[in-house]
């Protein structure tokens, strides 16, 4: 068992309540974790370079900046440009903490800060949950977050402008899902989604879950939900390409961690099944910290996905680049400020390289 294998590390922690039931005493209400940052940013990690492409892509020598810590398990970072509650923003970094149930916004110059608590379940959060907070997250671009609520086993949509809060889909076929992990918002307004069990107590074994299968889905701007794949054991992260044919999903899989790829046709839904897009085996038998979780995909269509080392950076064609490592897991990545900000949320940190390629 690697130590900092993410499933195995959640799986002994208690879910931490975040919300206060009407008329209960101050007292009794749980205290948002408290994130921290130095006044000077920390240093941690370093740059790989494996292939010559890399330095059109990142500097070896950039700093690697902790912005936060203090959480339990940082995901889904997201940047919203405009801001997020305050009309005078630039933009804003929103990013989630699934265990304590909370979704934190950082604005530059700042330091985090708690945006919406509980971000997912509220109390009491039954003993089956062990994720009670939202996970992945994307911005829609008609103002609202799409959000895999894993707490409430539902894609939902929060009205930034209002706060109002949807449910988007928490069924298949009549069944609750197992507890949806990242989202991926196509630029028709379709959202693709991944249910592994991450956020059950249990798993697969857990008495909570109703679908016997882990699946892909693709939620269509008029409400239809397409099950696309329901074969592989570990789905959870998904981006798509710029263009919007290639859909990539990862694998947190220990016996198959790997990146996969599928075609898109003309209807938005794959063509033809999956090929492999990059296998991450070789880091993973090195004892390497972390396993296939998020990932993003710039506008030249290179691919930054987080695996074994850190945030792996590959060409459109799957060529490993190098690896941006925090020295820890990474759970999930995301391009923000003027593009050239790569944001990482690593296990208890939220950290910060600069690129030479914009993102966007």
């Amino acid at each position: 068992m690697r130590g900092w294998d993410r499933r195995q590390y959640l799986a002994g922690m208690g879910a931490l309540s975040a919300l206060a039931l009407a008329g209960r005493a101050k007292a009794e209400v749980p205290k948002p974790v408290v994130a921290r940052a130095a006044a000077a940013p920390a240093r941690v990690g370093s740059i790989l370079r494996l292939d010559p492409a890399l330095d059109a892509v990142v500097d070896v020598k950039s700093p690697i900046e902790v912005i936060g810590s203090g959480y339990s398990w940082a995901e889904g970072p997201a940047w919203v440009k405009g801001g997020a509650g305050k009309e005078d923003d630039g933009g804003v970094l929103l990013f989630s903490d699934p265990p304590n149930n909370i979704l934190y916004r950082w604005k530059p110059g700042g330091l985090p800060e708690t945006f919406l608590h509980p971000s997912g379940h509220a109390l009491p959060v039954p003993a089956g949950i062990r994720e009670p907070g939202v996970n992945g997250i994307a911005v829609d671009g008609k103002g609202g977050l799409v959000m895999a609520d894993s707490g409430n086993r539902c894609i939902a949509r929060l009205d930034l402008a209002s706060g109002r809060r949807t449910v988007l889909v928490d069924r298949f076929e009549g069944k609750r899902f197992n507890s949806p992990n990242d989202v991926a918002v196509a630029a028709d307004g379709a959202i693709w989604f991944t249910d592994p069990p991450y956020g059950l107590a249990d798993a697969e074994k857990s008495a909570l879950r109703e679908l016997d299968f882990n699946g892909v889905y693709r939620l269509a701007p008029d409400g239809r939900l397409t099950l696309v794949d329901r074969s592989q054991h570990r789905p959870n992260g998904l981006a798509l390409s710029p263009d919007g044919r290639n859909l990539y999903l990862a694998l947190s899989d220990e016996a198959r961690p790997q990146i996969l790829v599928y075609r898109l046709g003309a209807d938005g839904l794959p063509a033809d099944g999956w090929t492999l897009f990059h296998d991450a085996t070789p880091q993973a038998r090195q004892g390497l910290p972390g396993l296939p979780d998020g990932l993003k995909v710039d506008r030249d269509g290179r691919v930054f996905a987080t695996a074994p080392g850190g945030v792996h950076v590959l060409s459109p064609e799957g060529r490993l680049l190098g690896i941006i490592s925090t020295g820890g897991p990474v759970a999930n990545c995301a391009f923000g400020e003027d593009g050239r900000s790569l944001f990482l949320t690593s296990h208890r940190i939220l950290a910060r390289v600069r690129l030479k390629a914009s993102g966007w």
